[in-house]
């Protein structure tokens, strides 16, 4: 009981009472900095003071990417839902219906196409917000369809990952779309097409140990997590101390793991600058600059 209950009749407690939106407010992870959401939002969800880059909606990195925020979906194929009959503390058939509800998304990878500074381009993004952005059939599935894809359409293919690795639910038949996207990556090279990936925090697991690290340019974001294991696994089974920063994309960027570090606001200008570059074609933006 407070001081409203007790002295402020009902009907002007209701009026009073006001609903806040669960997500108005967002707290940044590294400085504690309170942001308000649609300030967030309008900053490519980058913290404006810290600089931190917080997770971003799959829609939300498609519209921000291509010309006028402008894009078509590609469908992909349809793969058996649940070939293990596997469950855990729920059936995975649940889990999923659970997921597909949160995220309106059919799994964690969703492939688009559209122009990128007039440039065609195929872009696939995997969802952390499902089931971690993790590896099984149908993600496997959509990465193969959308290179196949940009090889039909004779384009670039720009991956965006974030993953906790391969899906456990799917056991072998997840691990199995590791060298299945990785074929897939050599058919775009055979066609001498453009294969560049961005990694974002957390690429780890299968998919660090595939597709993730074949491209033609590996690009991360600021504070990106990349790796295989996770750090104190490492630790355990080295028995030693790991350097600071270890894992984090600045690290991996200075001991030549991935070519470069480029912040959300300048990814879209790094992007088609690069496909110009590597598809022999003028840049329009780099003119515009001029």
């Amino acid at each position: 009981m407070n001081w409203m209950s007790n002295v402020v009749p009902p009907k002007i407690r209701s009026f009073l009472k006001r609903e806040t939106p669960e997500n108005l407010w967002v707290k940044c992870p590294d400085s504690g900095e309170l942001v308000f959401h649609k300030d967030l939002e309008a900053n490519l969800f980058v913290v404006p003071n810290s600089g931190y880059h917080m997770r971003m909606p799959v829609k939300a990195r498609l519209a921000s990417l291509f010309d006028e925020g402008r894009y078509i979906e590609f469908p992909t194929p349809d793969v058996p839902a649940d070939p293990l009959k596997f469950r855990d503390m729920k059936r995975y058939t649940d889990r999923l219906k659970e997921f597909r509800a949160k995220t309106g998304s059919n799994d964690a990878v969703k492939i688009a196409i559209g122009g990128l500074d007039g440039q065609e381009v195929v872009v696939g993004v995997q969802d952390f917000e499902f089931i971690a952005g993790s590896l099984g059939m149908a993600a496997g599935e959509a990465i193969v369809a959308g290179m196949m894809e940009a090889v039909s359409r004779k384009t670039p293919f720009i991956m965006f990952t974030a993953s906790g690795g391969a899906r456990m639910q799917e056991g072998m038949f997840s691990l199995m779309q590791m060298p299945r996207t990785t074929v897939a990556v050599r058919l775009l090279k055979a066609a001498k097409l453009p294969y560049i990936v961005v990694m974002t925090n957390p690429t780890t697991g299968g998919v660090t140990a595939s597709f993730a690290m074949l491209g033609d340019i590996h690009i991360a974001e600021p504070g990106a997590m990349i790796g295989f294991a996770g750090a104190r696994v490492i630790e355990q089974t080295i028995r030693e101390r790991l350097p600071e920063g270890f894992q984090r994309a600045e690290y991996l960027r200075a001991h030549g793991m991935i070519d470069m570090v480029v912040h959300r606001k300048d990814m879209r200008a790094t992007l088609a600058r690069l496909c110009a570059i590597l598809m022999k074609r003028p840049a329009r933006e780099a003119e515009k600059a001029a």
